[in-house]
């Protein structure tokens, strides 16, 4: 998770330094005074006061840059992205020569969403300026986004030499070394980043985060990281939250409030959408909280489905929680966890009676606010995992996941092995759960199948650095670089599903699972072998295929992994038969039935509702 600067730097003034303004309740000054004035109010939260200045200065000197730009700096803080926009542009006519005011301008816009041209913007700032930390920080987020995490990598590390104390260029280089799967650099780096400010909140959630990636991660260490950041940060928030005063009917229509960074076209929306499309309006209150920063057509989609969409990106943590608790929101869930776009603070100040951790997050908060999580005995056999969960572990009773197949999914190609007589694997799972030990299982398949050839897509394999790294990696087991085929990001989500119409076989991640990518596979008619581990993000193919019923796609160890994959690729009869049904088994399943999951979660919701009415009405005045 890499968040974009709370504040965007003020730039120094520039030029006509000699004029004279007056200033209210002040003598004369110079225009130079006035800036320096007006720039300390700003970075004191004055807003006011900074907006005034720059108003007198722009009474006598109306082309001022630096007035310009501040007074859009002062718009970006109080909401209005549209008049910053128009006045950080401004500002870069007046004066097309500083570095600053394309960097901050590319920042606004990259909130807007319009990236093309925040790039474009931070392009030239680094242009004019490459000595500028803060512009190079800017465009290594917008390039992190763009999935070019090489480029990234390489911007963040000159910021690092230019400012070496700043802890958000050591923990934006860790959320790219994670991505690109450099597991141990990105961990050395975020923690770095604690070391320089060890109230960086962002950082440590960075860090749980890539310490679930992480081979050698164990439940118990997980479970005590997660702790640590509990105790420092969450449990002073929640020991001074006041009672929530809801209404404990236990039959009322419920407020369900749904808080996540990714209402946008992201791979948790394809189990969140169904749900939200299928809950029962007239006992259910939905209310959407998103904490992302911009807006796309799912986002639009999305809104539909509420009672209540609220834009809480620009709200910090108390003001969000305030929201919530006005809202009288019964169980509100959270779906990111640590992920980009978390808000676990706003959890930690207890807004609602009842908080669920659902989806986005694979291990536990530790956060003693939030109460249960929602899940199912594939994913968490009972006695198994209850153990490294703070929270309740509540079994849906079928799968914990609700796949909705997406409307432009073309149709199911036939199988690769038809067209040139060879056996092709495939995952398409980011990076970081590509851990050796999964590379080196894979390499095992591919010896065991002659001719065979792998597949790998994700975005970082589009640069020439990481796909060499990747290459050698399956040269050191003995593969050479042609039986590995290496794609990068598709921007067209259909020809992205169309890629695994290259795929006979795909070959899930372990420990760390794919969902989206294994529904994806499926759907397009490829089966996918997978390795049961001991913990929930280990499982997750578990829960996916004992959901379509395929179990005797998941192997119980290595060995057996390495079996069922050679052994389906040496059966064509049955890799045809498969094509043909996987589509048509999902959407008869559990996981594709959306009104079937959403009443079996509304009743885990009502249920958990009257035990803290039960608890509520129980306890003495």
């Amino acid at each position: 998770m890499v968040p974009w600067a709370d504040r965007l730097p003020v730039t120094p003034p520039r030029g006509n330094a000699a004029a004279g303004v007056t200033i209210r309740n002040m003598p004369q000054v110079t225009i130079e005074q006035a800036m320096q004035l007006a720039s300390r109010h700003y970075a004191g939260g004055n807003l006011r006061a900074a907006g005034e200045i720059c108003r007198s200065i722009l009474d006598v000197l109306p082309d001022h840059a630096p007035a310009t730009h501040l007074l859009g700096l002062i718009a970006h803080q109080k909401g209005d992205q549209a008049a910053a926009v128009e006045l950080l542009y401004r500002s870069i006519r007046l004066d097309p020569a500083c570095s600053e005011y394309y960097s901050n301008c590319g920042g606004v816009l990259r909130m807007l969403g319009r990236f093309d041209e925040a790039l474009a913007c931070l392009q030239q700032a680094v242009a004019l300026d490459p000595d500028n930390a803060s512009a190079l920080n800017n465009l290594a987020i917008e390039l992190s986004s763009r999935g070019q995490h090489d480029q990234a990598i390489d911007a963040w590390r000159r910021a690092i030499a230019l400012e070496p104390r700043d802890c958000r260029y050591h923990q934006g280089l860790g959320c790219a070394l994670t991505e690109v799967g450099l597991l141990d650099e990105a961990i050395a780096s975020l923690q770095h980043a604690i070391e320089l400010d060890a109230d960086f909140v962002p950082a440590y959630s960075s860090l749980l985060l890539a310490f679930n990636y992480h081979p050698r991660s164990t439940p118990a260490f997980l479970l005590e990281q997660h702790r640590r950041f509990a105790r420092r940060f969450a449990e002073p928030l929640t020991a001074a939250a006041a009672a929530c005063g809801n209404n404990p009917d236990p039959d009322r229509t419920l407020r369900i409030g749904y808080v996540s960074g990714d209402f946008r076209r992201h791979s948790v929306m394809y189990f969140l959408e169904p749900i939200l499309r299928h809950h029962d309006r007239s006992a259910f209150d939905v209310f959407c909280y998103s904490t992302c920063a911009w807006a796309d057509q799912v986002t639009d989609r999305l809104r539909q489905c509420a009672s209540q969409f609220r834009d809480i990106a620009a709200l910090d943590d108390e003001a969000a929680a305030a929201l919530v608790r006005s809202d009288a929101i019964d169980i509100l869930v959270d779906l990111s966890g640590h992920m980009s776009g978390g808000r676990l603070l706003v959890f930690a100040r207890k807004p609602a009676p009842v908080q669920v951790s659902y989806l986005g997050y694979p291990s536990t908060t530790a956060m003693s606010a939030i109460d249960y999580r929602i899940t199912d005995a594939a994913a968490d056999p009972p006695g198994m995992t209850d153990a490294y969960f703070s929270e309740r572990l509540l079994r849906l009773p079928q799968t914990f996941l609700c796949y909705g197949p997406p409307s432009d999914a073309p149709d199911v190609a036939p199988p690769p092995f038809e067209i040139d007589d060879r056996v092709t694997f495939g995952s398409f799972n980011m990076l970081a759960k590509l851990t050796p030990q999964t590379i080196a299982a894979w390499a095992r398949i591919l010896a065991a199948v002659s001719g065979s050839r792998l597949l790998l897509k994700c975005g970082p394999l589009g640069s020439a650095p990481t796909a060499t790294r990747i290459t050698a990696a399956f040269a050191g087991h003995g593969i050479a670089a042609d039986r590995l085929i290496l794609m990068g990001h598709i921007d067209s989500h259909s020809e992205h599903l169309a890629a695994y119409g290259r795929i006979d076989i795909a070959l899930d991640s372990f420990p760390y699972n794919g969902a989206t990518t294994t529904c994806e596979a499926m759907w397009m008619g490829v089966p996918v072998v997978a390795l049961a581990g001991e913990t929930h993000h280990a499982r997750v193919g578990v829960s996916l295929l004992t959901a379509v019923g395929l179990p005797e796609l998941i192997a119980h160890d290595i060995d057996d992994y390495v079996r069922l994959a050679v052994e389906l690729a040496q059966d064509r009869g049955r890799l045809t038969r498969l094509r043909r049904e996987m589509r048509p088994r999902m959407a008869q399943s559990a996981l594709t039935d959306g009104g079937r999951f959403s009443g079996s979660l509304e009743a885990v919701y009502r249920r958990i509702w009257r035990e803290w009415c039960a608890r509520r009405t129980c306890s003495p005045a």
